[in-house]
């Protein structure tokens, strides 16, 4: 995961809120007849190319290099107020 801001390519009013979507491996063994469960590992975390990013505003969800680039194309500058002599 990068460093640098997002924006939601989407809603395009979302720059703070936002969940990283990861996909995990259960190992298991199941009984053949009745289904249940016999054993069980811990999951584990399948490494991503690039990991997907979802918007808590809209429920979007795309690759994070979409809403680097969204924030780029539209960045956002910190108002700095300086003091009047």
């Amino acid at each position: 995961m990068e460093e640098k801001p997002y924006f939601c390519p989407n809603c395009r009013a979302n720059r703070i809120k936002f969940n990283l979507i990861a996909s995990t491996s259960l190992q298991m063994l199941k009984d053949a007849y009745s289904g249940q469960v016999v054993e069980q590992e811990d999951p584990t975390v399948i490494a991503e190319v690039e990991p997907m990013i979802q918007c808590r505003v809209c429920n979007f969800s795309g690759n994070e290099m979409r809403f680097i680039k969204q924030a780029e194309r539209e960045p956002r500058f910190e108002n700095v107020t300086t003091p009047m002599s």
